[in-house]
């Protein structure tokens, strides 16, 4: 994919409050610090378009950009850290179950594992209520850079077997090394229906 632009829309509290969806729409979710705004970064060619952050749970709103004026990625709070206030942790299932089942022009969600993590009941649960919407759902094991080649290789499977995928239905992925992105980018644009083939222009940068 060739992202000719991509911008920061506006962060939301609540599926009310989000951008019009007359565009099609791709959602990042995943544990706190598992690395969602780098990987975005990283599939746009920017350092800074979303926000990261060394505090984990520190997002806590949707937040989406517009990518080459023909879809949106929103990247939604991350799940499952313990120091966050339990009031912000009341909040997160509503917004995000409202924000999942809601959103109508949502083409599809990546869900992104820590690879040294090993797979919580919270991203079977996820995977499995993807699943019963019939809600397309990309998974992706990212910081595959943090271990050997053989070691990472190992932890794929081990983690695809955990979560019941086959290998091939999870990518590695490196924010380092930018292992997976084009993989990733394909299967992307199969959601929102670009083809990568027939574009053409400069990538965005900083």
């Amino acid at each position: 994919m060739i992202v000719k632009s991509a911008e920061f829309v506006k962060s939301a509290p609540n599926v009310d409050q989000c951008p019009p969806g007359d565009l099609p729409e791709i959602a990042f979710v995943g544990r706190s610090n598992v690395g969602k705004s780098s990987l975005i970064n990283v599939l746009v060619n920017r350092r800074r378009l979303a926000r990261t952050s060394g505090t984990p749970g520190r997002t806590q709103l949707l937040n989406f950009f517009r990518i080459n004026d023909r879809f949106l990625f929103a990247d939604l709070p991350g799940y499952g850290y313990a120091k966050v206030p339990a009031a912000v942790k009341k909040t997160w299932q509503p917004m995000v179950q409202n924000y999942l089942t809601r959103r109508d022009n949502l083409r599809g969600v990546v869900l992104i594992l820590d690879i040294r993590r090993t797979p919580g009941p919270d991203e079977r649960r996820l995977l499995d209520w993807f699943q019963r919407r019939q809600r397309p759902c990309i998974a992706v094991l990212t910081k595959a850079d943090k271990l050997s080649r053989a070691k990472a290789a190992a932890r794929h499977r081990q983690v695809a077997a955990d979560l019941g995928l086959a290998p091939e239905e999870l990518l590695l992925f490196s924010s380092k090394t930018r292992q997976g992105k084009d993989v990733l980018w394909r299967r992307i644009g199969e959601l929102v229906g670009e083809n990568p083939a027939d574009e053409k222009g400069e990538a965005a940068h900083d």
